[in-house]
């Protein structure tokens, strides 16, 4: 199987675990507005794999969109940011990982491999 052309994986720093079943979006922008393309939640083990192709995901401005709140509800917890949103570009032919540290009160990304 080859890899996605963009993957994303969620921690929960708060508990140490996956963040599982947490909604994300996934938006492209199109001239001034942003299109959903895809919406999904996050797997038994806190990952998305998109399912596009290197010729189906076109070089642009993407954003993934995770819904915090929701999340945090599920387990009686308030959160101060009801969503986190990753606003990246892309070019062609590379492989896009954008892991999520998250918790209640704060979150960090960057480019994983």
């Amino acid at each position: 199987m080859s890899r996605p052309v963009l993957s994303t994986h969620v921690l929960d720093t708060s508990s140490g675990t996956p963040a599982v079943g947490l909604f994300v979006e996934l938006y492209k922008k199109r001239e001034d507005a942003w299109t959903l393309w895809h919406s999904t939640a996050t797997s038994g083990d806190g990952r998305v794999q998109f399912p596009f192709s290197r010729d189906s995901m076109a070089p642009g401005t993407y954003k993934l969109k995770f819904n915090v709140e929701d999340y945090y509800k599920k387990s009686e917890k308030t959160t101060q940011y009801p969503f986190v949103e990753i606003v990246f570009k892309t070019e062609e032919g590379a492989h896009y990982h954008m892991p999520l540290l998250l918790s209640p009160f704060g979150y960090t990304t960057y480019r994983g491999s």
